[in-house]
């Protein structure tokens, strides 16, 4: 699907009180933006935002944050965001495979969902559960590494769990139908729009321990 440009996007999420322009100068003091030691969740890819506005709202002890590297996306996100006024959330417009450069040992849930699959091998380390964005992830959790990934593509799906497992992670829960489980699940706008069409949803939620 093409991307949709929007004029003046960046400028206009500097007006936003929720967007953090420059995240590297919050590594490793994210719990001071929020002002509290509460737990910060990450979503790579936070889209228009349905899925972590919803979560902030079930959870308000949660503070979560939405990483999107397209402006004109995130903008969208931030127009509800400002709408609902939600103070357990922030978002930054960045790359993700820069994402050593922002956190530091503070996250605790780390989640990917419908991210871009890259089918061609040549790709491979593009996918966020490559080896490479896997091991970058060990800098970023605060104690245990705690993943959860949702898509719709079955090879993307195959390809994560063998990864996860290679780089020592415990399969907690894996499905290959989310609808029909009984995991609490909040969807977001592109899984309501396929979930509606027949397409089943894989899930999965893996944990690692830290190495002391």
């Amino acid at each position: 699907m093409r991307l949709r440009n929007v004029k003046n996007a960046h400028e206009d999420l500097k007006k936003s009180l929720y967007f953090i322009e420059n995240p590297k100068g919050n590594k490793g003091k994210w719990q001071e933006v929020f002002q509290n030691e509460n737990p910060i969740h990450l979503e790579i890819g936070m889209g228009k935002g349905q899925f972590l506005i919803n979560m902030a709202k079930t959870y308000p002890q949660i503070n979560f944050i939405g990483m999107e590297k397209f402006a004109s996306v995130l903008i969208r996100a931030a127009k509800k965001i400002e709408e609902e006024k939600l103070s357990n959330i922030r978002f930054i417009c960045e790359d993700a495979k820069n994402i050593e450069d922002f956190f530091e040992q503070e996250i605790t849930t780390l989640y990917l969902n419908f991210s871009d699959p890259w089918p061609k091998t040549r790709h491979a380390k593009r996918r966020l559960t490559s080896p490479e964005f896997l091991k970058s992830y060990d800098n970023i959790f605060l104690k245990d590494n705690h993943i959860i990934q949702k898509t719709d593509n079955i090879l993307l799906f195959a390809y994560s769990l063998e990864e996860l497992s290679k780089a020592g992670y415990t399969l907690e829960k894996v499905s290959l139908d989310l609808a029909n489980t009984d995991i609490f699940n909040i969807k977001t706008e592109y899984e309501e729009k396929f979930s509606s069409l027949g397409y089943k949803i894989n899930y999965v939620e893996a944990t690692k321990k830290k190495k002391i």
